[in-house]
Order: structure tokens, then sequence, then C-alpha cells
């Protein structure tokens, strides 16, 4: 394939490329990357970024690495795919004991899907098709908190904050929900019972309506980088007990060491009935997820109407990515991951300080290896980027929001121009 011009590529890219919460034409600023390596992404203009978005939380080991790299090879001469239906192969099998291994228990059922908002859609479909094999088809809704966001696609957004979030449009055409208000006592903070009253209010009047609760522990990724107790989710955890609700526990963007625990639920030291995992499970490398559930909820389902579970996605458990993913799990367990994490918070914690001394910034916060800026008002993204990319980084701000959330192999220096880059555009 010879390369295209950058005026050409661009040309194309603005007549016929729709990018993701884009208009066409689109009118923000794009920029042709070439190559990327590690923690840096080479521009077609020759430019060089240090990444402190990891492709949208993915690429945990940075880009290129040697073994996933190797890993992909080695998977391509004997199969990039195959269908799974009615067929299986070593790449998922051991994956899914890796995943059974290293979640919380009791889940060990693994689900392989193709990316995070189908790894919703199977969790949801799977807590309604549960209840309906038990005879209480009327438990076919779900409880939220307000805040939170779970994908694109149609109950995924159904799920997602109806208000404040990215798919109010869709409203009046959305399954209804219902929505408990917002945690409103930080990571760090005291803990009172108070903030789990809504959650509560609603399984008290709603309980035989309700499937399952869905949420993102601990951590509200684009939702608005919201940082709530772990005991928030402990108590909801006891909550859904009582009120005979399963637990859906939405770890995309946290799983796999990004808040400092492998899971966010393990702050809390729960496990939930459902766990949806995407994102960085294969480093990054290819699109694949997977919604883990127990054998309580799996068992029923060969009892039931259908006698199967009714979702079949065409590439899942793809070998390829299953294979990458098998090798980025080896790389984190290889590594000293916990330390790095503890060392990117606290130079983010360190470095981003200055923010607060800004009149254009609400709020400075960091878990793990997530640094958030909150302004007072919305980005303008047209001429954000530019100055972003001006200075050496690459950060997609939304909302009201800077944050970064960098590959764990991120060196110090590194991560420096990237809190540098985020004071100097928090003034």
């Amino acid at each position: 394939m010879k390369p295209l011009p950058i005026d050409q590529l661009l040309a194309i890219d603005r007549q016929h490329v729709w990018h993701p919460y884009a208009a066409m034409p689109n009118n923000l600023p794009i920029f042709p990357i070439k190559s990327a390596q590690g923690v840096y992404l080479e521009l077609e203009d020759g430019r060089i970024l240090v990444d402190g978005m990891s492709s949208w939380w993915t690429c945990i080991h940075g880009y290129n690495h040697p073994r996933l790299n190797r890993a992909a090879r080695e998977q391509m001469d004997c199969m990039s795919h195959v269908m799974f239906g009615g067929l299986t192969h070593q790449p998922a099998v051991q994956l899914a004991q890796r995943l059974v291994d290293i979640t919380p228990e009791p889940l060990q059922q693994v689900f392989f899907c193709d990316s995070g908002s189908v790894s919703v859609e199977v969790a949801m479909k799977m807590a309604i098709q549960y209840w309906y094999n038990l005879g209480k088809p009327q438990k076919h809704r779900f409880l939220t908190i307000r805040g939170g966001y779970h994908g694109d696609t149609f109950d995924a957004m159904s799920v997602c904050d109806p208000v404040n979030g990215m798919h109010h449009l869709f409203n009046q055409v959305l399954r209804q929900q219902y929505f408990a208000d917002k945690p409103q006592i930080p990571f760090w903070g005291v803990w009172n019972d108070s903030d789990v009253a809504s959650f509560e209010q609603h399984l008290i009047a709603n309980h035989d309506q309700i499937a399952a609760a869905i949420f993102e522990p601990v951590v509200q990724g684009a939702g608005g980088m919201w940082f709530y107790s772990p005991d928030y989710v402990r108590r909801v955890r006891e909550l859904c007990d009582r009120y005979n609700v399963l637990l859906i526990l939405d770890e995309i963007a946290t799983g796999f060491g990004r808040t400092g625990k492998l899971f966010a639920c393990e702050h809390a030291g729960i496990a939930p009935d459902i766990l949806c995992i995407g994102k960085a499970l294969s480093g990054g490398f290819m699109s694949l997820a997977a919604t883990l559930t127990t054998a309580k909820i799996s068992q029923v389902f060969s009892h039931g109407e259908a006698g199967v579970f009714m979702h079949g996605p065409t590439f899942m458990a793809n070998p390829l990515a299953c294979a990458v993913a098998l090798e980025s799990i080896a790389i984190l367990e290889s590594d000293d991951w916990q330390a790095k994490i503890q060392a990117i918070e606290t130079q983010l914690k360190t470095e981003l300080e200055p923010c607060r001394e800004s009149s254009l910034v609400k709020d400075v916060r960091v878990l793990g290896a997530i640094g958030v800026v909150e302004l007072h008002q919305p980005v303008e993204m047209a001429t954000m980027q530019t100055q972003i990319v001006d200075q050496g980084v690459w950060l997609r701000p939304f909302g009201r929001l800077i944050y970064t959330m960098p590959p764990f192999i991120i060196l110090p220096a590194e991560l420096r121009r990237i809190t540098q880059a985020m004071v100097a555009l928090s003034r």
C-alpha cells in the first residue's frame, strides 16, 4: 500500500470518514498518525507526541510491544479466525481459564464478546433471560446510578445518564430504566449510609421489576471521571442480595489494574453476579471483551424455554484476539504493575496539584493511573486539541474534563510532559 500525501489523506478523510462523536464533514482538528512505539505517537508530519490516553484506556503496555506482536504472529501462522459455534480452540479456552483465575470468586463462566458495549448488552440479556427462566419475566428492568456510562449500543445507552450523558437525544426511544442519585462521598471520604438511600428506595419500590443493578464500581468513566467511595459498592452488594436483584459491574474501563487493584470491585472486597470487561483485556491490540458470570446463574439456562443463552456474536472468541489477550495478562503479571501504578498515582497527585490555583479549575482528583482536572466550563475542542498537540502530548478532553490515563510503562519524564501540559491548559 503506497502512502497518500498528507493533504490528500486529510481531504479523503474529511469527505468520507465519519469519526466518533463527530459531524460530517468533520470540522474538528484531525492528526494523521504514521506509527506508534512505546508511549509515543508519531504524526505523519514528523511530530512526536507522548500518549496520555492509552488509546481510550486500552494500550496499558504501550504500542508495538514485542511480546504482543510475537503472540499475534504466532497465532496468525495457525489461524486468525474461526467461528465459535460448535468449535473451540486453545486461545479461547486458556484465556477463559486465566480470566476465571484472576477475577473475583465465584465468577466461573466466560462469554466472549467483541466490544465493551456488546459485553454490557450480553450482561443485560443474561440477567433478563435468567429471571425469565425462573418464571419471573416481570423482572426485566435495570437500576443504575446517575453519572454512569456503559456504551453506545441501545440497551447500554438506556443505563447511561439520561440527562447529562451523551445519549439524551435518544431518550424517547430507549427502554426506561431506574436511576438512583449519583454517589456523593468521594473515594477517600468518610462513609455515611445516606449516600446509598436513593438506591435503596428504588429497590424497595421496584425490586419485583428489576432484573439487575448495573454500574461502574468506584470510578465513573466517560460519565464524568468521578471517584466514589468503595463503601457504596459494598452496601449495594448487600442491598441487591437483600432484595433478590442481580449485580452487574461494568469494569470495561477499570479492569486490569487501572485503579491500583486488578479490578476496581476489589477496593470494596465484593464480587458481582455478572462482570463486564474489555478495553485493556487485549492490551489495546485488538477489540475483545467478555462477560463473566457464576455457575448459579449459568446453570439455569439449560432448563429455560430456549434451553440456551440467546446470543452469539460472529467474531466472539476470535483466536487472534484471545492469544494476544493471554500474552497481555502474562505481561501484566510478570511486571510489578502495582508499583508502577503507585508511582504514576504519586506523580500525578504531586504534579497536578498546581492546577488547583487556577480560577478555571473546579476540582483535581487522582486514583491509580487516572488523573483528572475538572474545569468550571466545558473545553473548546476546536482550539484545545491543537494546543495539546502543540505541547507534544496527546490528550482527548471532553466536557469539562482534561484527564490522562497513560500506559503503565510510562516513565517519570514522559508523564511530566503530560502533567505540564494539563497544568498549562487549566490556566
